[in-house]
């Protein structure tokens, strides 16, 4: 696995901690870049238990780039230990998982 940059704070992030939603939200933008606006609505709570959003950015496996959400090189490398796909396909254990893209 690349080495993760470090959070905010300075720390280099503990991914054995990562909540699976965090893992979900890498996914979905790694499958179809998103607006900030589109993960804002699918992602954002008011929660402050639920921060899936601010730890995948905090965490940075995730970056705003060109007005799109996409998954960092460290979110990939992530993804791809943690959620192997079989024949360039998500396992369908894991697609079933991800949010429904709203039409």
């Amino acid at each position: 696995m690349t080495r993760s940059r470090p959070t905010r704070s300075g720390q280099r992030p503990d991914h054995s901690s990562l909540d699976p939603l965090v893992l979900d939200l890498v996914e979905w933008v790694e499958r179809l870049p998103r607006s900030y606006a589109e993960v804002m609505e699918a992602w954002r709570t008011s929660c402050p238990r639920l921060t899936v959003w601010e730890d995948a950015v905090d965490r940075g496996l995730v970056v705003r780039e060109r007005g799109r959400v996409v998954p960092t090189e460290a979110g990939r490398a992530l993804l791809k230990q943690m959620r192997p796909k079989q024949n360039g396909r998500l396992l369908p254990e894991t697609a079933r998982l991800l949010p429904a893209v709203r039409g």
